[in-house]
């Protein structure tokens, strides 16, 4: 267990997410094996053994992507205040566990506790804790119950008992807004205050992965082999406690297709899958970060130049471009010098490794195609210690049947500097894993003037499915902060937070009332769409609003009449 420990936190090693029943035990006898779930495992293999680091070693799809925190009079316009005091429903959330994976949460604040000073909190999982008893089955962090926690609360040294903190404050806000017990004397109360909580507290993601993905130094960044495990483990402690889950997810990327991207997703939808299962998350806040490009090229011979601005000599930057099948393409880099190499020939594992002289950078290119998502090709280009101009990525055609093809960045605060597309487009910015099919992805939009907000994720998915499926309030939104202050966030999280509330009023409803025990996530997400608020001047379903604005109150109206 302590060797496996180590290799879960030592940068010594690289983490591997496997689908289940590849025995890679026979090459490497000594690697430790962390079960996710019937479909995956995660593998931690000493990096003296294996290939360094490149795309070109190893499947795309097995390593671990770097996820950020998406942010930069909410309850009463989603119709869950009139919900709470609704005399008969009364939908509070009670018998409900809402689960966070995130920063971690201020237990002691008194938020997250009954009125006789006990925890609402049923457990902690605290990846970053490395001495502690872990989860069963789980061989890293450490696991604070409800009896410990209170126990910290009555003592005087409560993180003498229970070392479990946010430093970030991102996790306790997000708690506090979708799960917050009322505060009269600051005019607060989470929409669902009659909930229980969960915790996930993530650790930071390995320096090998931050250096591979050039995330910048202090930014908060957690690997998807910690997220999938944190879901893991909030399934599993749901069915312990026999409750109905809801979980919000506050977290994104904007890596892989854009479409059934990736293991995360894959995972969250198998969970989805789940009786009194329900899981929430974010579009994030890309649309204009000018880090999508959507092309086109209609014929074999022509060629097209997406142009890349580097603001500032920068430490590097990746770029993905993805094409569905049939379509393939190939492509060649020009420099701000004008210097241009070769065109990389296409091929179902083909690499590159082009060096330009004159700006004294290297790029990768690697291709694959990604046979578990319909065998799409990918192009992964990784730009090492480019100079300050304008890069050309020059696509051409070696099949064409629509010609479409899309190129993202990775979202603005995991980019070493400032870089975009020229020429970009605001559409298909959702991040993952709000592309994600069966989960209830929320954008975000301001109240004051019922606006959408700005920076919210547009959809659709690469595939055309509606995304996300309705905005929430995002801006200026009130909730806990640290130190038992009040602070106000802006962003697509604090949507996701008061929508996995509104989730815990039906699930209270329906599951622990009894008024519809069979309810599904696929059954609450049609029902907060069928009452989300429209306005007669925009088309439903749209790019930004999806199917509109969450309106809970509404969709119980909806189902009355039914």
């Amino acid at each position: 267990m302590e060797d496996c420990r180590e290799q879960v936190y030592s940068d010594e090693y690289y983490d591997f997410i496997v689908p289940y029943g590849v025995n890679m035990e026979l090459m490497l006898p000594e690697s430790c094996v962390q079960r996710v779930s019937e479909e995956f495992d995660i593998y931690y293999f000493h990096r003296s053994l294996v290939p360094p680091l490149q795309l070109s070693g190893y499947a795309y799809m097995g390593l671990p992507k770097c996820y950020g925190l998406l942010d930069t009079l909410a309850l009463e316009a989603s119709g869950i205040l009139r919900l709470q005091d609704q005399p008969v429903l009364s939908l509070r959330g009670n018998g409900v566990l809402v689960g966070f994976i995130d920063t971690g949460i201020d237990y002691t604040n008194r938020l997250f506790r009954f009125s006789d000073g006990s925890t609402r909190i049923a457990a902690i999982w605290d990846q970053s804790v490395r001495e502690g008893t872990p989860p069963s089955g789980i061989f890293y962090g450490a696991e604070y119950r409800e009896e410990e926690i209170n126990r910290a609360l009555a003592d005087e040294n409560p993180y003498g008992v229970v070392p479990s903190r946010d430093d970030n404050g991102h996790g306790t806000f997000l708690a506090g807004v979708a799960c917050g017990s009322e505060d009269p004397e600051n005019h607060f109360i989470g929409a669902a205050p009659g909930s229980r909580l969960a915790v996930v507290k993530l650790k930071e993601a390995k320096q090998y992965l931050r250096d591979f993905f050039f995330v910048p130094k202090g930014v908060p960044t957690f690997q998807e082999t910690d997220i999938m495990m944190g879901v893991s483990y909030l399934d599993r402690l749901a069915h312990d406690l026999n409750m109905p889950l809801v979980i919000c997810i506050a977290l994104g990327n904007s890596i892989g297709s854009h479409g059934k991207n990736g293991p995360l997703s894959m995972y969250l939808n198998q969970i989805c899958g789940r009786r009194r299962r329900a899981i929430v998350t974010a579009a994030g806040n890309e649309a204009n970060a000018r880090h999508h490009y959507e092309g086109r090229i209609t014929a074999i011979g022509e060629y097209e130049d997406v142009e890349i601005n580097v603001q500032q000599d920068m430490q590097g930057f990746f770029v993905e471009l993805w094409a569905e099948a049939p379509e393939l393409f190939a492509v060649s880099v020009i420099s701000p010098t004008g210097e241009q190499l070769p065109r990389v020939s296409v091929g179902f594992q083909s690499s590159a490794m082009l060096d330009f002289v004159f700006e004294g950078t290297t790029v990768t290119v690697d291709y694959r195609l990604e046979t578990r998502e319909g065998a799409n090709q990918l192009i992964f280009f990784r730009f090492i210690h480019p100079r300050q101009g304008v890069w050309i990525i020059r696509v051409f055609p070696d099949v064409v049947v629509k010609g479409q093809y899309n190129l993202w960045m990775p979202m603005r605060q995991l980019t070493d500097g400032e870089v975009y597309f020229l020429r970009s487009s605001p559409d298909i910015t959702l991040t993952s894993p709000g592309t994600t099919r069966q989960v209830i992805t929320v954008g975000g939009y301001q109240i004051s003037n019922d606006s959408i907000y700005t920076d919210s994720g547009r959809g659709y998915t690469v595939a055309g499915e509606v995304k996300p499926d309705f905005a929430a309030p995002a801006v200026d939104i009130y909730g806990p902060g640290l130190r038992n202050n009040y602070v106000t966030f802006t962003g697509t999280s604090a949507a996701a937070a008061i929508t996995a509330g509104a989730v815990a009023q039906i699930m209270q409803w329906a599951l622990v009332d009894g008024r519809n025990p069979m309810l599904s996530n696929a059954g609450i997400k049609n029902l907060l769409i069928r009452g989300t608020r429209r306005v007669q001047t925009r088309s439903y379903p749209n790019r930004e609003w999806g199917y509109g604005a969450l309106d809970v109150y509404r969709a119980f109206e909806v189902l009355r009449n039914v």
